[in-house]
């Protein structure tokens, strides 16, 4: 018995890793309004080696379309705006010397049906991994089955885990509605 819970908290415990992964993908997605999390992701060449653009600047919103870079050492200016150009944000750095803004435009029509479906992307892997966390949780509780588990118990389980999965799926959908608001209000 206290296998089956061990493997009901676990796929508890991966499922709601899975959720917050999508979260934090989603949250990557821009809206149209400038946030700091736009950049995470972004490495900038760093004495020689790839680093994270929040270990190398600070970055802060002074409104909610201007995003300000300020980096911790004046010599890195040059290779944060570099990775700012080369990267697939599409977004245009204006340096002056001291740290770098970068205005986000306002998102068309079509752009903003592109994130969504971006949106609906994300959050279909998301669910697929949830799927996927049921189905080896529901296969390892038919191994237990053929160890000696009692039918019953091993029906609850996978009971238990659906509901599980209902949730989580159901939680997934609950960012997507949110996202989509986000991107498709003006």
């Amino acid at each position: 018995m206290e296998e089956i819970e061990m493997f009901l908290e676990e796929a508890k415990e991966l499922m709601d890793k899975s959720v917050n992964h999508c979260n934090h993908e989603l949250s990557k997605i821009r809206a149209g309004k400038a946030t700091p999390n736009m950049l995470d992701g972004l490495m900038v060449e760093y004495y020689g080696s790839p680093t994270p653009i929040s270990q190398v600047a600070t970055i802060n919103t002074p409104d909610a379309r201007t995003l300000s870079i300020k980096p911790w050492e004046k010599g890195v200016i040059a290779n944060i705006e570099r990775a700012i150009i080369n990267s697939d944000l599409g977004l245009n750095p204006q340096n002056d010397g001291e740290q770098i803004r970068i205005n986000i435009p306002p998102l068309t029509g079509d752009r903003r049906k592109d994130l969504v479906k971006q949106v609906k992307n994300e959050a279909e892997n998301g669910k697929i991994s949830i799927r996927n966390i049921r189905k080896d949780t529901n296969d390892s509780l038919r191994k237990l089955l053929k160890d000696g588990a009692s039918e019953d118990s091993i029906k609850d389980a996978e009971a238990s885990v659906q509901k599980m999965t209902d949730a989580h799926v159901l939680k997934i959908d609950d960012l997507v509605v949110l996202k989509e608001k986000d991107i498709m209000t003006i």
